[in-house]
């Protein structure tokens, strides 16, 4: 082999290593000059952990051993309460700052920027990882902030330099990344030595949502997902039994909203039958269309809602100022200039073409639908064992995450009170006999 061609191969890889280096550079960081402050290092860990479209009653389909260990050693919530609207990037935001969506500023998967000249995407790697669409510190950012450690293995903003500031360790998404790597990779942040430890930790699941979205809820292909998932997190829980200091360890097992089946019976609503979309653009899932205006005329608005509303009688139209006082909607220029939303198991569209829209299981109808409830489980040395507790808000779990990692409270839509009250005293734990006989 010539010297001329060992050049070129020399010259390839050197090329095709630095290519390798700036592409992780992109989809994953991990900051290792960072330690623990001093004053950290002997706090409690969290691993905050995501199983999307996991709605409440799915762990009732199949054994789950790892779900029901978190039940019977820690609490357990009825259901957890979705935001407007039921989506996947609003309610993660929610949970990991405890604010409503006109406050951390991830109103859908998709939305405009109030300047009308940049959109917001779900699946646009450049839009998720600008810290400028995220309005509100999440637990990770915070935790940052006061030099605690955090790590992420996906979660929604923690790609993104919010405030700044992203996460230790971060891996952007990349669902083809098998569930059990996802696993290992915490449990080995948590084997750290305590300087470089990250105490906040989250961890996602898409499994059960993609495969109830492709096959429906109760089917064999989403009830195996749900299996899957729970030997994950079987596989956690023991992994964090055999640290030795496995004890200061929390885990919370969340999801961002139900999921549910289309009613055969009802064909879906078409909005450009009744009304003309000339110069609106539409974000749909199926249970809703969000409606864009390039001009926002109040009487233009009215018009195509009484036109939908005058012929739709499984759905409605809707103002922003319109909606039910829960959803929480704006006048921010990020939200729609009008909302149609489905009746539970009805289906609208923009156009006939949106028809691939809807599949077997979904979910965006409103969040007072029973099947867009998600679940909340916590466990760890100061969670009151087999407590089971009305539902809650998916905005009322960051106040507890800062009062187990004793992180000062910033603004928040939660209820800054009632979970954190249920923590046992510092001095007890779940195995202690006074712990044993709480409610």
């Amino acid at each position: 082999m010539s010297m001329t061609t060992v050049g070129r191969l020399w010259l390839i890889t050197a090329l095709v290593a630095c290519l390798h280096a700036l592409t992780t550079a992109v989809f994953a960081g991990d900051e290792q000059h960072r330690v623990n402050a001093p004053e950290q290092r002997a706090k409690p860990y969290l691993v905050l952990v995501s199983i999307d479209g996991f709605r409440w009653d799915f762990p009732s389909f199949l054994d789950t051993p790892g779900i029901d260990r978190l039940a019977s050693e820690g609490l357990s919530a009825e259901a957890l309460l979705p935001v407007f609207p039921t989506l996947t990037f609003p309610n993660h935001f929610s949970i990991a700052t405890g604010q409503l969506p006109r406050n951390h500023g991830i109103m859908a998967n998709e939305f405009p920027h109030e300047d009308g000249e940049r959109w917001y995407f779900y699946k646009d790697r450049e839009s998720v990882q600008d810290g400028q669409w995220y309005l509100a510190d999440p637990i990770w950012v915070t935790a940052e902030k006061q030099g605690m450690l955090s790590a992420a293995y996906f979660f929604v903003g923690t790609e993104a330099d919010v405030s700044g500031t992203r996460p230790t360790h971060w891996r952007a998404f990349d669902a083809d990344v098998p569930g059990s790597e996802r696993v290992e990779q915490v449990l080995h942040w948590l084997a750290e030595p305590a300087p470089t430890r990250p105490h906040v930790i989250t961890l996602y699941f898409e499994d059960v949502d993609d495969n109830t979205h492709w096959y429906g809820p109760g089917s064999a292909e989403s009830v195996a997902a749900i299996g899957r998932v729970d030997v994950h997190l079987q596989k956690l829980l023991a992994g964090i039994d055999a640290l030795p200091h496995g004890d200061q360890v929390y885990v919370f097992l969340v999801s961002d909203h139900g999921m549910a089946a289309y009613d055969p019976s009802r064909p879906p609503f078409v909005i450009d039958q009744v009304a003309s979309l000339e110069g609106v653009r539409a974000v749909e899932g199926g249970p809703y269309v969000f409606l864009h205006f390039d001009d926002a005329e109040t009487d233009r608005l009215r018009e195509v809602r009484d036109a939908i509303n005058s012929r739709w009688d499984c759905g409605r139209a809707l103002l922003p100022d319109e909606a039910p006082t829960d959803w929480q909607i704006s006048d921010s220029g990020r939200f729609p200039d009008l909302i149609a939303v489905a009746d539970p198991g009805c289906a609208v569209l923009s156009s006939a073409d949106k028809q691939h829209k809807i599949q077997p299981g979904d979910h965006g109808w409103a969040p007072e639908s029973a099947d867009m409830r998600g679940v909340f489980y916590a466990w760890g040395p100061r969670i009151p064992p087999a407590t089971r507790i009305p539902p809650i808000r998916v905005t009322d779990i960051y106040p507890l995450m800062l009062a187990i990692l004793d992180l000062p409270a910033g603004k928040m839509d939660g209820d800054p009170g009632f979970l954190p009250s249920l923590l046992l005293p510092e001095a007890l734990s779940p195995s202690a006999p006074e712990a044993a006989e709480r409610p």
